[in-house]
């Protein structure tokens, strides 16, 4: 599978809590910091859920 880089481009604070446990777990912690993980479909749909909240790159 292909892999794709998240960054984190807004923070979570005044965001539901759904959002944010959705941001643990796709393991981004901080404003800017970046995760590399595998374009699996579950990955892809929390990224859809979160997508104002983060920036996304193929790799």
């Amino acid at each position: 599978m292909a892999k794709i880089k998240i960054t984190q481009i807004k923070s979570v604070i005044d965001r539901s809590e759904r959002q944010k446990r959705t941001m643990q777990a796709l393991g981004l912690r901080r404003m800017n910091h970046s995760v590399e993980v595998e374009a699996n479909p579950a990955i892809i749909g929390m990224v859809r859920k979160v997508n104002h909240l983060v920036a996304v790159e193929s790799i």
